[in-house]
């Protein structure tokens, strides 16, 4: 969503449960909506052997089979219920580590070794799981799929592949509901706690619009980078180069994963994997642009494509530092609330109240 379309705060649309509807539970006791794409790896996590990674609760298990392809299922075989993870990929199956039965990508056991020729194999299948491998991630459908249903594509990121984006990427996992990452995401008000790591300063709200898909926030900010020349990326490291200027920041939650900008100069994103109502995992990558460096755009293509190779990962550390920051306050949430589920504080924040109710919305289906 672009600024030009966002919604005037004067038109803010929202959304309002109705009378049939149940009570909806305690906002950090809130369920996923499973029929969304969530982020489970990143695609260089993903091989031959098998990973065990978990999604609310679920063990799933993802490989690589003989022809590269990500396959997702199940971390659990029908025998004896251990994990396929600490199993081995054999071509295109998995194999249990225990007695060495075999599955294949559509979750059929194939193969049982002492299987007599009297014997057949047995029907028991694993669950399998939609997974799409996109913009450096894989993508995974924990919902259920109707015969012939086709699903929607997941969010993406277009800068991944595009060259005039430099990627840096680091991980977010903390002990607390996923709600309070969300909420740290779409609150403009906390810099205070990042004065050393802040991209801008003086938000002020222009425009807010909420649908049952997304919350979309515009602030006039005045942003401390300007990436308009070569030397100028050195600001990420060096403060004293920082100059403040108004730019638009615009932040929203696309319901799961959260999608910001700062004027043209950076892009951000967070795909989330919530592990549990207790714990959450999530992907944060930061893109710089480089659209502002014409000449470098007249170069080779193989060129640019070694410049953003070798920039990979240049602004890791500063991630690192606001990530460190940030789940500091939402672990301190998390045990709060813990411990005493009714004390609320007053909510201000007119994005942040959106945000709840989208969570609470999705929750409920």
């Amino acid at each position: 969503m672009s600024p030009e379309t966002a919604t005037p705060m004067s038109a803010v649309v929202k959304s309002t449960p109705t009378r049939d509807r149940p009570a909806p539970r305690h906002l950090r006791l809130s369920d996923i909506d499973l029929n969304c794409w969530y982020v489970v790896a990143n695609d260089r996590e993903v091989t031959g052997q098998p990973l065990g990674v978990e999604l609310w609760g679920r063990a799933i298990v993802l490989y690589r089979d003989s022809q590269g392809q990500v396959q997702a299922m199940e971390d659990c075989c029908p025998h004896r219920l251990v994990k396929l993870s600490d199993g081995r990929v054999v071509g295109d199956r998995i194999e249990c580590m225990y007695h060495g039965w075999q599955f294949d990508g559509d979750g059929a056991c194939v193969d049982v070794p002492y299987l007599s020729e009297q014997q057949k194999l047995p029907t028991c299948r694993i669950r399998t799981y939609p997974v799409r491998e996109l913009d450096g991630f894989i993508w995974l459908w924990p919902g259920e799929v109707a015969a012939g249903q086709t699903l929607p594509e997941p969010m993406g990121l277009p800068e991944w592949e595009h060259l005039n984006y430099i990627a840096s990427m680091t991980t977010i996992d903390y002990r607390g509901h996923f709600s309070f990452l969300i909420e740290n995401l779409m609150d403009m008000y906390h810099g205070h706690l990042h004065q050393d790591y802040q991209a801008w300063a003086s938000a002020k709200l222009e425009q807010l619009t909420e649908t049952p898909e997304r919350v979309d926030a515009l602030y006039e900010a005045q942003s401390y980078y300007r990436i308009d020349k070569i030397w100028s990326v050195a600001q990420l490291f060096v403060p004293a180069m920082r100059k403040l200027h108004p730019e638009p920041l615009l932040v929203s939650y696309v319901y799961p994963h959260w999608a910001s900008s700062l004027g043209q100069d950076f892009k951000i994103y967070c795909l989330f994997c919530p592990v549990s109502p207790t714990r959450t995992r999530a992907y944060l990558v930061h893109f710089t642009s480089l659209q502002a460096f014409w000449r470098l755009h007249k170069l080779p293509v193989g060129f640019r494509r070694w410049v953003k190779d070798r920039m990979f990962n240049a602004a890791r550390k500063l991630l690192e530092g606001l990530v460190e920051q940030d789940v500091l306050m939402m672990e301190q949430e998390q045990r709060s609330f813990e411990a005493d589920p009714d004390r609320k504080g007053p909510e201000l924040n007119q994005t942040i109240a959106a945000v709840q109710r989208l969570i609470r919305s999705r929750g409920q289906q």
